[in-house]
């Protein structure tokens, strides 16, 4: 245990000091704004409220789970592995008092927690740019579904994030990983419509089981079996994962 912490502390300070955690935050802050200066300008406009401060995050949160936080998330994985084997520093990481499955977890709790701390701050920050905008409309259970939608959306995304880590130990180039991620995203997004009865089986497809969460009546059935399928596809995604990371060659 006190091998992973340092090693969760190592990586967890790899991420903070790269650009990409800025670029992010500023790029998401970026999203909030004009999402809510277009939501404002329809209000004004036609005279329709479209959302008020508890149902801003909403709107905002497809929009993000769908771009910004995969894409980052993608980077981020890839810069943890590609980026350290190509720097030739994942000897030095290798060569602590730690066995490789601490450093793989390290690496893989450290994008988990990325993602779930990206959440927070979009949720956070819309919240504010909501209440700002529209302080009559603010409800405490509005507020609850937005964060219950907000945390559950960490499920999905963090399995597709396995999915980029499995690839990292897999292919030498990041660059490659990287547009194998983007092709593999797409790919799955256009065959949950082709293939719409089997839909639940692309991860992709997940991305908005947000709302099944934040429904008026809950399909506990449905979650259920979504929840498990996700779990089961993150377990073998971690396996494999694991498995190439730690018969790798440096």
């Amino acid at each position: 245990m006190p091998g992973f912490k340092a090693a969760l502390i190592n990586e967890l300070y790899k991420i903070f000091k790269r650009k990409k955690l800025i670029t992010a935050a500023v790029l998401s802050v970026l999203a909030v704004l004009i999402g809510q200066a277009a939501v404002t300008a329809v209000q004004a406009g036609f005279g329709v409220r479209l959302a008020g401060s508890a149902e801003f995050p909403l709107i905002v949160l497809p929009f993000f789970v769908y771009t910004i936080l995969p894409m980052f998330a993608t980077f981020v994985a890839i810069d943890l592995f590609n980026g350290e084997y190509s720097a030739g520093t994942m000897k030095i990481t290798l060569t602590r008092p730690v066995s490789r499955f601490s450093v793989f977890t390290a690496k893989v709790t450290s994008v988990a927690l990325f993602i779930l701390g990206s959440l927070m701050f979009v949720m956070l920050v819309s919240m504010l740019a909501g209440y700002i905008f529209n302080p009559v409309s603010a409800g405490f259970m509005g507020l609850v579904r937005a964060a219950a939608a907000y945390l559950v959306s960490f499920l999905p995304v963090f399995v597709f994030s396995l999915l980029v880590i499995l690839l990292s130990n897999l292919v030498r180039s990041g660059v490659t990983v990287f547009f194998l991620s983007l092709f593999i995203f797409l790919g799955f997004i256009m065959m949950e419509f082709i293939f719409s009865k089997y839909a639940s089986f692309f991860v992709t497809s997940q991305f908005t089981w947000y709302t099944l969460w934040i429904s008026q009546s809950l399909n506990i059935l449905k979650l259920l079996r979504q929840t498990l399928l996700m779990a089961g596809l993150g377990i073998m995604l971690f396996t494999a994962g694991f498995y190439l990371f730690d018969r790798r060659d440096l």
